[in-house]
């Protein structure tokens, strides 16, 4: 998983957070988005994301 992919997850992750906490967005849509971000911020954090594996996805740049 490359860095701008991470970033991005977090920034995710920041935001359906503060969505949430803030009462913006709540009942089932809220629960969906707290745990999405979760997920997005423990896949950033170890760099892995069984998904991409899957699908064969590299968001990592090429290494030489």
């Amino acid at each position: 998983m490359g860095n701008t992919d991470r970033i991005i997850r977090v920034i995710l992750a920041l935001v359906f957070a503060a969505l949430y906490f803030t009462g913006t967005i709540t009942g089932t849509w809220g629960t969906v988005l707290v745990v999405l971000g979760g997920v997005f911020l423990a896949t950033s954090v170890i760099s892995f994301c069984p998904l991409y594996s899957i699908f064969g996805i590299n968001s990592c740049g090429r290494k030489k």
